[in-house]
């Protein structure tokens, strides 16, 4: 006898007929995502690929006004690192020609167009080469050899600068690739920052410090690669055209030889951006455990210095209250709480100066104040000194205004007997948007006859004995 089946509950088909409606509704709204997804992501859209492959071919070409135009934005580049201006670097990096054959690098490999790919490399080569001399000759005949931060910066390539160039990259090709080019490239170039690398990488070698050279040349060279490889991606996305063929297998231990380069290169920048990630981490739980942790009354941290590395330590002076051995082991107690169980904590106070590391800090914290307060009276007085001029300026036009009425209307009387009365006053008058104070005398002759005559001599008398460049006589 077969098994009669239980019947639905209408509860039960009502359920399962609410989950259906529930999972087309989702269906339809992943099926509408992926159709918006193609529509607005389609990189295929608006692709021209001949346009491309022409316009980054003419771009890779190294010769002419091209080596000229790269060795006057080496020299900007390396002048904006010498005087540490951002303007003048993104300046240089903008007029640089280095981005042409980097992308070629990365489309000839892509369509397999070895021929290019040699055209590309040779001028690739010589232009690295052209910007190091230049680089260099500056860095060796220039006055300034101090290292700036803009150019420090470009010494310790990191993974994030890996990312940045991947990501600068396939915008680079991204931009180049569509019919409508727009603006990319320079904005790549600088994102990228190809040109300060290089810049730095001279500067090593006219100092002689090899650190700085190796150190930017090779975050140089990471940007270059993986902006090429970025545009190899996208080429080989896009379906370009190949030139020539290859066989499978030499195909495999190509990508196999490109992924094992890659992997060499990038894993010194991701070993250097671990330091950095620890350092940062340190540098911030310090700061944090000196402001939450040394601040005692009666006592003022004058200086701190902060320094990671092998033997990590933490070196804070302070004035004031002298803090005892008990409170210093219960701050090394609470740096074991906090991460920094391994760093040394060195609290420099007066009764330590006879303490080497203490004088000298000693001595940096006295020069600190008193170029501080060289600076402020500087300050100060340069401020107090503009005060002074104005009141001074404003001083000499009230004096242009006062004249000695009495004494010289007593002797115009005895020059100008027939004057019989006179006033004085500074009248204000505008020409257009000129306004000019003119000096006026308002005369009254007894005899009109001879007014004439002498009010063209007491004019130049009164410009002579009051020393004014303007007298206007009214008559009254």
């Amino acid at each position: 006898m077969e098994e009669e089946k239980a019947p639905v509950s209408p509860i039960g088909q009502a359920d399962k007929q609410q989950d259906q409606k529930v999972s087309v509704k989702v269906l339809r709204i992943l099926a509408w995502l992926r159709d918006f997804a193609r529509s607005t992501m389609n990189l295929q859209a608006e692709s021209d690929q001949e346009g491309t492959i022409e316009t980054i071919k003419k771009d890779m070409v190294f010769r002419g006004h091209v080596v000229w135009v790269l060795i006057c934005s080496i020299f900007i580049a390396s002048i904006g690192l010498n005087l540490n201006s951002t303007a003048v670097i993104i300046g240089a990096m903008l007029i640089s020609p280095l981005m042409g054959p980097i992308l070629a690098i990365g489309l000839s490999v892509g369509t397999n167009d070895w021929e290019t790919l040699k055209r590309a490399l040779k001028n690739f080569g010589v232009m690295v080469v052209v910007a190091l001399i230049t680089s260099t000759l500056y860095f060796f005949i220039t006055p300034l050899q101090e290292a700036q931060p803009e150019l420090l910066a470009r010494t310790k390539p990191t993974f994030l600068d890996a990312l940045i160039a991947i990501f600068g990259g396939l915008a680079g090709i991204i931009g180049v690739s569509r019919r409508n080019r727009g603006n990319v490239i320079p904005g790549v170039a600088i994102a990228t920052a190809l040109m300060p690398p290089l810049c730095t990488a001279g500067y090593g070698l006219a100092n002689g410090q090899w650190s700085f050279f190796f150190g930017a040349f090779y975050l140089f060279t990471l940007n270059s690669i993986f902006i090429a490889g970025a545009t190899f991606l996208i080429v080989r996305y896009l379906g370009y055209p190949l030139v020539s063929f290859v066989n499978a297998d030499t195909e495999k231990k190509a990508k196999r030889y490109m992924i094992a380069f890659i992997i060499v290169v990038i894993l010194p920048s991701a070993y250097i951006f671990y330091g950095v990630v620890k350092e940062t981490i340190f540098m911030g739980k310090a700061e944090a455990f000196i402001s939450q942790n040394l601040e005692f009354e009666g006592t003022e941290i004058i200086s701190k210095k902060i320094t990671y590395g092998d033997t990590s330590r933490i070196d804070v002076f302070i004035m004031g209250e002298p803090i005892t051995n008990q409170t210093q082991e219960q701050l090394e107690n609470r740096m074991a709480q906090v991460g920094l169980e391994k760093t040394i904590l060195k609290i420099h106070q007066p009764k330590d100066v006879s303490n080497d590391i203490a004088g000298r800090l000693s001595k940096e914290v006295r020069v600190g104040i008193l170029e501080d307060l060289y600076k402020r009276n500087e300050e100060q007085i340069a401020a107090k000194n503009q005060r002074i001029i104005e009141l001074e300026n404003q001083i000499f036009q009230y004096q242009k205004d006062v004249i000695p009425f009495e004494g010289i209307s007593k002797e115009i009387r005895t020059l100008y007997p027939n004057i019989s009365k006179m006033s004085y006053a500074v009248s204000i008058e505008m020409n257009g948007t000129k306004v000019d104070t003119i000096p006026t005398f308002m005369m009254s002759w007894k005899n009109r006859q001879s007014k004439d005559n002498d009010k063209q001599t007491l004019r130049v008398w009164l410009k002579q004995r009051l020393e004014l460049d303007t007298v206007r006589i009214v008559e009254y």
